[in-house]
């Protein structure tokens, strides 16, 4: 090999090539963070959020450790920055919702407390003897067989699963509501909150529609 080629050589070895990848996990705090913006609406995916914060801490330590070979500081940053907005400020919008919805004079009760296990479904909750007549704000889905526009009554089921893909609801997951003066509400899948008169009935009822008794009852006073 002659010197000039030996010299040209190690000049190219010596030259280091300039491209530096984007820290995957900088990229991942972003899209975490564009999919935890349904957190506002929906609560649960808030956990986007904190995955969002773990990739943006990993993101920063790759760069740290490797900052020749990875890029994507700023990216991480900002994914930081939303993540950790969205988890606390957004985390404390709901709890303080959850704090405030309960409207004066009624008492908070989760769906849960009223279902039983497949095997009783078609006998009431010990909890529907206890709040019979009672004032109540529960939260639940308007089941689709209960029609379709404006409804005055409807039956209100405790989940989407129960409302959209599980069939014909059991006794226990369902509530027959009657809606008080005049108000009406939009058949739909989003979920309702309903503030009114609980009622256990002493018969099981038939309902159309639905092939199973009704158990439980509401008069409702407001619903949003």
């Amino acid at each position: 090999m002659s010197v000039d080629a030996a010299q040209l050589s190690a000049t190219d070895d010596s030259v280091e090539f300039p491209y530096r990848a984007i820290s995957p996990w900088a990229i991942m705090s972003i899209v975490f963070a564009f999919l935890a913006l349904v957190g506002i609406l929906w609560w649960p995916v808030l956990g986007m959020a904190a995955l969002g914060l773990a990739a943006s801490v990993l993101a920063l330590r790759m760069i740290g450790r490797y900052p020749d070979e990875y890029s994507g500081k700023l990216l991480a940053m900002i994914g930081l920055a939303i993540n950790g907005l969205m988890l606390a400020g957004v985390g404390s919008l709901h709890a303080y919702w959850y704090m405030t919805e309960v409207p004066d004079g009624y008492t908070r009760v989760h769906f849960y407390e009223l279902q039983q296990p497949e095997s009783e479904s078609d006998m009431p909750a010990d909890k529907a003897f206890e709040i019979d007549g009672e004032k109540v704000f529960l939260k639940g889905y308007i089941h689709p067989s209960s029609g379709s526009g404006m409804l005055r009554q409807f039956i209100l089921v405790p989940d989407l699963g129960t409302c959209c893909f599980g069939g014909q609801p059991v006794s226990s997951d369902m509530i027959e509501v009657t809606l008080k003066g005049g108000q009406t509400v939009r058949a739909g899948f989003l979920k309702q909150k309903l503030a009114g008169e609980f009622q256990l009935n002493r018969t099981p009822r038939e309902i159309a529609d639905f092939d199973n008794q009704v158990l439980y009852r509401m008069k409702v006073d407001q619903i949003r």
